[in-house]
């Protein structure tokens, strides 16, 4: 059966993805090496994405700032622990001027920092440093900051959303009287990540702890949500740490209690990103495009007029009406009366993954009905009803498709997730080529034999199981 990308996920899932994201005009490869352009469709989803997850940020009293891109190398060297997790990784600027130099313009050698900067991995230190002079007495506490900004992590192997050089993302940094408010903090924003995964990008998680191998540099806990992509790899989609007080200590954050004794504070940090894009485009889209969620889909219905040219400006002009009716409901719309062939409007949509796509041709607008098509179903749904059933019932047609899509989701993760009874087990498993999670214990993953199983097959523990953490989920990963 023909399809719109190639190759199919069965053929090469690697390279069906790099095709999706062509077809569905969502990014390019950008001039810089390891770096992307996000294209408008593609920023669009990211605002939605964005705009869900600030309002449930805010919903816990985290207030937005925004801190320095550059960042002096000495913070680094104040926590030594936390930049050996990105010194190989860290793109340093030396020279604040370019000259021409031989008919070139270069790095002027007379303008050479005395102190470089780190173009910012992450802010723990720079808001460390602020949260210092910020933090004085127990009544600045809890102090809850999020930015939203663009990092950079030196990507040897980039991967459009996946692994880029430059990403965006959201970074909290929370600031706590005590370890257990701290420690709660942390959970509670694993939580919020679960929450929005789930209810707004249909995607379910595994969630836990990662084992001390795995645990971000410099934290106490690390808090994983773990996603299963169709191949059976798993995308880690956001974390939240519990940093106890290292960086307290580090950067002398100290408030005053209410004993009057001067003490070190406990801080956490929590983060997503564009990454999480990635995630969403391999979870639900198939050998045809993109399959959004309707919570992040920049147009959730689009209404295409099937045209001949006797009937173009009366036709066009009822889709444009009906549009409005349901702009009015709530919708995102887009009334496509562009002059492209309607088939090939179709196939623009379909790869671009709008919940619902809205045919009108004549024998339609006389009977004052249309014909819809749900985007994750396929032709299979399609049915024809009147225009007054689609303006009353697309909201809630809408919410059938968000629940069914992480429905059909958990249902594909269920027969993705296997329990192993011993390293033999899971060594024929990854040798027959089976996909997805393997549940095995914790303990049977600390020794050698596990370590060569990690350089054969190429695996790593992904996360304690939240709910026995004597267990461990072992999976290949991107």
């Amino acid at each position: 059966m023909k399809t719109a990308i190639t190759p199919t996920r069965a053929e090469d899932f690697s390279g069906w993805y790099q095709s999706l994201i062509v077809a569905a005009d969502l990014a390019e490869n950008a001039p810089v090496r390891g770096c992307m352009t996000i294209k408008p469709y593609g920023w669009a989803i990211w605002e939605l994405m964005r705009d869900q997850m600030d309002k449930r940020i805010k919903e816990c009293g985290v207030q937005n700032a925004n801190f320095p891109l550059l960042i002096p190398i000495d913070y680094f060297n104040r926590e030594a622990e936390h930049v050996a997790g990105f010194a190989k990784e860290a793109a340093v600027v030396t020279h604040y001027r370019l000259k021409k130099i031989d008919g070139k313009l270069q790095p002027d050698p007379e303008a050479e920092l005395t102190e470089p900067y780190v173009i910012r991995p992450t802010s723990e230190t720079i808001i460390g440093e602020a949260m210092s002079r910020w933090v004085q007495s127990y009544r600045d506490l809890p102090m809850k900051l999020n930015q939203w900004v663009n990092v950079m992590r030196w990507e040897m192997r980039p991967r459009m959303f996946l692994r880029t050089s430059e990403f965006n993302w959201q970074e909290g940094h929370n600031v706590f009287a005590t370890h257990e408010e701290a420690n709660a903090d942390a959970r509670k924003m694993h939580n919020v990540y679960r929450d929005f995964m789930e209810n707004v990008l249909a995607i379910p998680v595994i969630m836990g702890e990662k084992t001390p191998e795995e645990r971000f540099a410099g934290a106490d806990h690390t808090y994983t949500t773990e996603q299963i992509m169709q191949d059976g790899k798993a995308l880690q989609a956001g974390t939240s740490h519990d940093l106890g007080q290292h960086f307290a200590k580090s950067f002398d954050i100290k408030f005053l209690g209410t004993d009057g004794k001067l003490q070190h504070a406990w801080t956490t940090s929590w983060g997503t990103s564009t990454r999480m894009m990635g995630g969403l485009f391999m979870v639900h889209s198939d050998d045809d495009g993109l399959v959004l969620p309707p919570a992040v889909a920049p147009y959730q219905v689009v209404i295409i007029p099937i045209t001949r040219e006797e009937t173009t400006d009366v036709l066009n002009s009822y889709a444009r009406v009906l549009g409005e009716k349901l702009r009015e409901n709530g919708v995102r719309v887009l009334v496509d009366d562009s002059d492209m062939r309607s088939p090939d409007k179709m196939w623009k949509w379909i790869k671009r993954g709008v919940p619902l796509r809205v045919e009108i041709g004549a024998r339609e607008m006389e009977a004052d009905s249309v014909t819809v098509t749900r985007r994750d179903l396929g032709k299979d749904s399609k049915k024809t009803m009147s225009a007054d059933d689609l303006i009353a019932n697309v909201r809630d047609m809408l919410g059938a498709i968000q629940s069914d899509m992480l429905a059909a989701a958990q249902k594909r993760n269920k027969s993705m997730i296997h329990n192993v009874r011993d390293l033999d087990m899971l060594d024929k498993f990854l040798n027959d080529g089976k996909i997805g999670f393997f549940r095995i214990k914790y303990d049977l993953t600390t020794n050698e034999k596990f370590d060569a199983m990690i350089e054969k097959y190429k695996i790593s523990r992904r996360c304690l199981d939240d709910s026995d953490p004597s267990f461990v989920f072992v999976a290949k990963s991107y």
